[in-house]
């Protein structure tokens, strides 16, 4: 008996310390929308996201209201006009890391990242691509990609459809923390 219970703590810290939970409390979004009128930069310092290393799952979540504008007038109209934040708070995206990485080991690892990403209550699944940096023990993510507005619902004003582009450009940056 008392050789099942020594087998039982064993397997269970084993398998315990198999897994790792890496958390970024303030990562950073940012979109950037093109057009010959206008250019619109928003970023949001405040995301936040998970990665577990048991099964590759990674987590972001960002607040509407927690991106930011050069212009307040611009984050007026992103929050009220397009984006409707106090209907849709969040932005968020969970999914499956597709690719070997050494969570053990620096280098820098090309991944895919395949899920759902939800975005003005729309929810669309997507494979984006992106780089995981592993250094000193320490890991960070690095990803861009486009999103098309209307997948996700986001109507823009005709009245200003030459300042907002069709796709915007998502940049996600994260240094993560191994939880404890």
């Amino acid at each position: 008996m008392k050789n099942l219970l020594l087998s039982i703590v064993l397997f269970v810290a084993i398998t315990a310390n198999a897994q790792k939970i890496y958390r970024a409390t303030h990562a950073e979004i940012t979109f950037f929308s093109e057009t010959p009128l206008e250019n619109i930069d928003g970023t949001n310092t405040d995301a936040k996201s998970i990665i577990s290393t048991k099964n590759n799952e990674i987590a972001f979540a960002a607040a509407i209201v927690g991106f930011h504008f050069e212009k307040s007038l611009m984050e007026e109209h992103f929050n009220e006009d397009y984006m409707e934040s106090d209907k849709y708070k969040a932005a968020s995206f969970k999914g499956k890391i597709i690719g070997d990485v050494d969570y053990d080991k620096d280098g820098v690892y090309p991944v895919k990242v395949k899920g759902i990403l939800k975005i003005h209550g729309v929810e669309k699944e997507r494979e984006i691509t992106g780089t995981i940096t592993i250094k000193d023990g320490k890991l960070s993510l690095l990803s861009e990609f486009n999103v098309k507005l209307e997948d996700h619902k986001v109507k823009v004003p005709k009245i200003v459809v030459k300042k907002i582009a069709e796709s915007v450009k998502v940049t996600v940056k994260a240094n993560y923390e191994l939880k404890k």
